[in-house]
């Protein structure tokens, strides 16, 4: 059947991004050196970016919006396929976002709550409606390894 190959995608997907995640944990920035520091200098105006966010969930406001559109375009498939074939889904995708925005992977393990927080914040209904299509009290329940 389809449907176990593309779990077995998705999972094969998921520890293939957190394997990556160990080779990027310098952030990809390099280290300063001597008396360069004009050429440090950034040379767009980037600069918010790096400022630390009011938002909850310690993110800022495109990288929480980028998980709830992702979130909300799975909302149908969830929908369709059951929770126990969805479930993993769901981890591939907080996964994936976690590793395109830089995001600890270890510590939002520790913390799965975060990802709760982030869409109630952000995106209470589309939360709402991958609760119901999960079948699941929180999105944090449904996080294995997170």
């Amino acid at each position: 059947m389809i449907r176990p190959r593309r779990t077995l995608l998705a999972v094969a997907v998921a520890g293939a991004t957190i394997a990556a995640l160990g080779g990027c944990a310098s952030g990809g920035q390099p280290a300063p050196t001597g008396s360069t520091t004009a050429s440090t200098q950034p040379t767009t105006g980037t600069g918010a970016a790096a400022e630390p966010s009011a938002l909850p969930g310690g993110v800022t406001e495109a990288q929480a919006a980028e998980l709830c559109s992702q979130m909300e375009a799975q909302l149908q498939s969830w929908r369709t396929y059951t929770p126990s074939m969805s479930k993993p889904g769901l981890n591939l995708l907080v996964g994936e976002w976690a590793a395109r925005n830089g995001i600890d992977m270890l510590a939002l393990a520790q913390d799965r709550d975060r990802v709760d927080t982030i869409a109630s914040a952000q995106c209470p209904e589309v939360r709402s409606q991958a609760l119901e299509a999960l079948q699941i009290p929180t999105l944090a329940s449904a996080l294995v390894g997170f």
